[in-house]
């Protein structure tokens, strides 16, 4: 066996995976069943004997990626899952060969470096100080800090137990007592409610915030849930809002929502998985204004920014409640020693982690910020241009104008044919769509994120609907 024969077999298999997805040349979605897949991929036969080369490879690649949704797709229209650029690929597969766990600097200095260099420069568009190089320097002067994670709902467990920590240190050894709570809209990311179970505070204890229709919150109402929260007698661990919600693509009005949450000493997380994206860009970001006065901000990169999953970032304003959330006694790790970069491993949950900077800053690098920021303005301009055009459909209803990529829209008919309509479309194989409720009535819903996607191709997606609408 060998790796440049095996690497080119496997190069070549995906170059032309990639030109059948922009081209539509096979389906976007192709769902089996498990033993099929089995079967098609001859899994027992090759755990039980390996020798996975050659023509089996090629057979076993061609197999597997027929079996793959296909991101790349024009009419992959589903879920908030990124369009990665190739370089940023390899930059996965560069991680995999040299397999450095790089949590600690001795482990993987120039992945280290490589996510120190990228969590400062979402620092600086933010508008909060970047760490300094020399780590004696750090913590002598106010400035913010953040850590690359496996995926948003990693990194909001990772800002929520920094905030928990910050209302009261003692809780990392003694442990909830009760009492705590956490202020959000009902709009908010499940990781939200999962986290508060997962750090003693309690799901039941994650006390809704009053929104609109469209599930944003409603700033001039939050003061009297602030003060209802502490008649109670909890503790504020964290105030959410969202930029932007999972289902809408709305966002809330974060520079409102940050001067009620200074006034009243709460720690504001923004929950920026997917809208923090648009820190890149000039044109769009207007709808992330105050951003600045938050305590702290997750994005996801591999959403808007073209970066392979998974990887998260989470940014905070001030250093010292990063630093101080996480320390721990270890002594094959921590101890005097030659050190001539930074440990990430006291920022986060994980102890062994993968290097996940290399594919994010390879991600920028194939196109520069310039054409990051016109990826992202071109997937939000289309989302606008969809909007308009189904609006105009008299047997459509499009509720609201985005703000981001994401449009939730709806055919005639009750919820169960929006649901019927999406199945077929699904077996189909020419467009993949997900669904969401809004105020109780269920939408299709369209994330616009494939470079090959037109207006002709959601022209094309209306005049499916309209046919496969017949047969459900």
């Amino acid at each position: 066996m060998s790796f440049t024969i095996d690497g080119k077999q496997v190069l070549t298999a995906l170059d032309r995976y990639l030109e059948e997805s922009r081209q539509a040349e096979k389906p976007v979605i192709h769902q089996e069943t498990i033993e099929t897949i089995h079967e098609q991929l001859n899994l027992a036969a090759i755990f039980r004997e390996g020798g996975l080369s050659g023509n089996r490879l090629d057979r076993f690649l061609s197999s597997y990626l027929d079996n793959t949704t296909r991101l790349h797709h024009p009419g992959y229209l589903a879920h908030q899952v990124g369009n990665p650029h190739p370089l940023a690929a390899l930059g996965s597969f560069i991680d995999g060969v040299t397999n450095n766990a790089m949590a600690i600097y001795e482990m993987g200095p120039a992945a280290a470096a490589i996510e120190f260099f990228m969590v400062n420069q979402l620092l600086d568009r933010v508008g909060w100080a970047q760490m300094p190089f020399d780590t004696k320097e750090r913590l002598t002067f106010d400035h913010g800090a953040g850590v690359l994670t496996h995926g948003g709902s990693l990194a909001n467990m990772t800002a929520l137990m920094t905030a928990r920590n910050h209302v009261n240190p003692n809780l990392r050894e003694n442990g909830c007592a009760g009492g705590l709570a956490i202020l959000a809209p009902d709009s908010c990311h499940y990781s939200v409610s999962k986290t508060a179970g997962i750090l003693g505070i309690g799901e039941k204890n994650v006390m809704g915030l009053p929104t609109d229709r469209m599930g944003r919150i409603q700033p001039d109402q939050v003061v009297k849930s602030i003060e209802k929260a502490r008649t109670a007698g909890h503790s504020i661990v964290a105030l959410i809002a969202n930029a932007c919600t999972t289902g809408t693509g709305l966002f809330d009005p974060i520079d409102a929502i940050a001067d009620i949450c200074r006034e009243h000493s709460i720690w504001f997380h923004v929950d920026g998985a997917h809208g923090g994206s648009l820190l890149f860009s000039k044109k769009h970001r207007h709808v992330l204004a105050g951003l600045q006065k938050a305590d702290s901000l997750i994005l996801d990169a591999h959403k808007m920014l073209r970066t392979p999953t998974v990887c998260a970032a989470l940014l905070v304003k001030h250093a010292a409640t990063l630093d101080h959330a996480f320390q721990h006694d270890a002594g094959y790790l921590f101890h005097e020693k030659y050190q001539p970069g930074f440990d990430f491993i006291s920022q986060t949950v994980e102890c062994t982690k993968a290097g996940l900077g290399l594919r994010f800053f390879l991600a920028i690098a194939a196109q520069g910020e310039t054409g990051m920021a016109e990826y992202i303005d071109s997937c939000i301009d289309l989302t606008g241009s969809v909007h308009a055009f189904i609006a105009s459909q008299p047997d459509f209803q499009a509720p609201y104008s985005p703000q981001s990529n994401i449009l939730c829209f709806r055919y005639q008919g009750s919820d169960r044919q929006q649901l019927a309509i999406r199945d077929r479309l699904i077996q189909e194989g020419d467009f993949y769509l997900s669904s969401t409720t809004i105020h109780g009535q269920r939408f299709l819903r369209m994330v616009i994120i494939s470079p090959a996607t037109t207006l002709d191709d959601i022209k094309a997606l209306v005049h499916t609907i309209r046919k496969v609408a017949k047969l459900v």
